[in-house]
């Protein structure tokens, strides 16, 4: 069984509508089932595992706090969505970290989810744009080659664990599923999409993790291909018609059964970062350089690198900084 199903999609208002493998007469359910939480699943015995989520509200939250241009929100969404995938199958407590390093004009990307759903996601070129949109918005040259590494953090550890493999295309999906395999030994089929409208602002964005268990017969690991093959499903196009997470799941596991798994956490765009953070950063800089900053009399902005939440540090945080650090040196 190949790792990479199908081709991470990340198509406009104008991408082709999704194969027939449902027609839209199916989709009575609304997007509102499908939002604010990774949707868990199992078949019936004990083979395969799946996850589905709709994370629209929280690519489109990172584009907004980071003005992400379209290649990087195709690139920090697709991250985003994988990373919450893969954590939806850990423990409470336990976060996922996804950091590709590739050559090309983006550079790093990075996101990190939790078991909880809390995710936040960057890259360092947020406002890269290619010469041209000739190859649409496909990920491999803007990032290259490079390295995908998985961390994967555990309450009270002190380190995470890490696992690195090379890109295979750097489109995402394709990655993830490599790792998995090359890592786990898990063979999987990753499905990846944010779609964005013309203007660039993103419409919808969601993915589907497959993982095969160990040891399963290739008579199943055949039947799942063979349906991956008839349906070639479109995440983004699928949320965007309001399939429910069972109609993006069903073209993929016909023929065989499954059941849902509690998963209650609500999907949401969160990092740690607060105002006492920044200022605890601020201090760094030293009595000289903060008498020079209250001197000039401005409000700082500083923008978190980790999830772009921006902050104003006034003249009389910097001052009250400024003379705490002035009142320790005397001691």
């Amino acid at each position: 069984m190949t790792s990479n199903f199908p081709k991470t999609s990340a198509k406009t208002e104008n991408s082709e509508k999704a194969g027939n493998a449902q027609s839209a007469e199916n989709t009575a359910d609304t997007n509102s089932e499908v939002d604010n939480r990774v949707h868990r699943f199992i078949s019936n015995d004990l083979t395969l595992r799946a996850a589905v989520v709709n994370s629209t509200a929280v690519v489109r939250e990172m584009q907004v706090l980071q003005k992400t241009y379209p290649l990087p929100t195709v690139a920090v969404g697709r991250c985003m969505t994988g990373a919450l995938l893969m954590a939806a199958q850990l423990k409470n407590g336990q976060s996922v970290g996804v950091h590709m390093r590739g050559n090309g004009a983006l550079g790093t990307i990075y996101a990190e989810a939790h078991f909880e759903g809390d995710v936040r996601g960057f890259t360092h070129s947020p406002q890269y744009q290619p010469p041209n949109y000739n190859e649409g918005l496909s990920l491999h040259k803007a990032v290259g080659n490079g390295t995908l590494t998985v961390s994967r953090q555990q309450p009270f550890q002190k380190q995470p664990h890490y696992g690195t493999v090379d890109l295979v295309n750097g489109e995402v999906g394709d990655d993830i599923a490599h790792y998995l395999n090359q890592s786990h030994q898990i063979r999987s089929l990753v499905a990846l999409g944010v779609s964005l409208s013309q203007s660039g602002s993103v419409e919808a964005a969601g993915g589907l993790l497959l993982e095969v268990m160990p040891g399963v017969e290739d008579e199943i690991v055949d039947l799942v291909m063979k349906n991956r093959n008839e349906s070639r499903v479109d995440i983004s196009q699928m949320i965007k018609e309001g399939f429910s997470p069972q109609q993006i799941l069903e073209p993929l596991l016909k023929g065989i059964p499954f059941s849902s798994l509690d998963h209650p956490f609500t999907v949401r765009y969160s990092c740690p970062c607060d105002k006492e953070r920044v200022l605890r950063a601020i201090e760094i800089l030293g009595v000289k350089d903060l008498t020079e900053m209250v001197d000039d009399g401005e409000p700082v902005p500083v923008v978190c690198q980790m999830c772009g939440k921006p902050y104003d540090v006034t003249v009389s945080d910097m001052k009250d900084i400024r003379d705490r650090l002035h009142r320790n040196s005397l001691n």
